[in-house]
């Protein structure tokens, strides 16, 4: 049975205050998922429909954007390649292909699901949203992205990229789930689902959007720029980290478990405000941290400086060789990215499917 058959009759276009009509649902479904056979970026994760590997890429996607996910995806697939061997990594392990991504508890809750997956569920992810949402780390989006992309689910995926295009073309008084619901081609949930996503974030944009460009402008109620929430006043801080080498060894030092950010990952040792002399500054870089943009001061230290630096957490000498298998801060990778020490991990050939 279509959506709109089912849609509530409240449901009425804002511009003309008439109900939302098969014909104009039949449009709207039609039009974007031509647009979308026409247009749709060529994403690794799109040439499957591997449960596991739309899972991961999902995961990925959660606050990042597409450009830096395609190279720590193939390289996870390449060292993951199926929910089973996740399920058998060590979380270090995780957290060192994850490293550089960011919003490191995602990695964590995924690795946590893998497990309940093998140890509970013979290795498969269930079949349906609700199923999904049982899993650790799976919230509403992720389990209708998932269960729809991978297995058909006529559940409707809202994103920040669908809650903007919905706002467009919602009704009045009409929540935007249902709306997107109500649009929801179910004869093919995976891919209307991914098209209102791409349509989303390349069309639809918050400012300068190209409205000449898309494919359901006549359902459009609010064609321009759209309102956005004003953004979070950053906060500007300058911190300094110490670079000390011993032969082709780096010392590193572990965040404390329990830390608010980045908990157990290892960095470069912290200093505190008594910094070593401007002659020891090799070069202050920049870094962000959700609202937190931080000009970071790099000093060189000898290895028998060590007792300088202020009392820390757990330190440790690791090989330049074994940098890439361990879970690094993203300022970490950058610095010894930067200084040509890190040696970013090959992915490994193609990717399971």
């Amino acid at each position: 049975m279509n959506a709109w058959v089912s849609a509530p009759a409240t449901i009425q276009n804002v511009g003309s205050g008439e109900i939302f009509t098969p014909a104009q649902i039949k449009h709207f479904r039609h039009n974007l998922l031509a647009w979308y056979e026409a247009h749709a970026r060529d994403l690794p994760w799109r040439r499957m429909r591997d449960p596991y590997a739309i899972w991961v890429s999902e995961i990925m996607l959660q606050q990042t954007r597409v450009n830096a996910v395609l190279d720590h995806y193939a390289r996870f697939m390449a060292r993951f390649p199926t929910v089973q061997k996740l399920a058998e990594a060590e979380e270090p392990e995780v957290l060192a292909i994850w490293s550089g991504l960011g919003y490191y508890r995602r990695a964590r809750m995924m690795h946590r699901a893998a497990r309940v997956i093998s140890n509970e569920l013979k290795g498969h992810l269930p079949r349906t949203a609700a199923g999904l949402r049982r899993l650790p780390g799976i919230g509403a989006y992720t389990s209708a992205a998932i269960a729809s992309i991978a297995f058909g689910d006529p559940v409707a995926v809202v994103d920040g990229n669908v809650e903007r295009v919905v706002l467009r073309v919602r009704p009045r008084n009409s929540g935007i789930q249902a709306v997107a619901q109500v649009l929801l081609d179910p004869m093919r949930p995976g891919d209307f689902n991914q098209a209102m996503m791409e349509l989303g974030a390349t069309v639809c944009l918050p400012r300068n959007p190209l409205c000449l460009h898309c494919p359901v402008q006549k359902l459009c109620n609010t064609r321009g720029e759209h309102p956005v929430a004003p953004r979070k006043e950053s906060v500007r801080k300058r911190v300094g980290h110490a670079l000390v080498r011993r032969g082709e060894r780096v010392l590193l030092e572990q965040r404390a478990q329990d830390a608010s950010l980045m908990a157990g990952m290892w960095e470069l040792p912290q200093l505190d405000g008594t910094l070593p002399g401007p002659e020891r500054l090799l070069f202050t870089i920049s870094h962000s941290i959700t609202v937190t943009n931080y000009s970071v001061d790099i000093f060189r230290l000898r290895a028998d400086e060590v007792h300088l630096l202020p009392e820390g957490g757990r330190r440790k000498w690791i090989s330049v060789d074994d940098l890439a298998e361990i879970p690094l801060t993203g300022l970490a990778r950058k610095v010894l990215k930067r200084l040509q020490v890190f040696k970013p991990p090959v992915s490994g050939g193609p990717l399971q499917r």
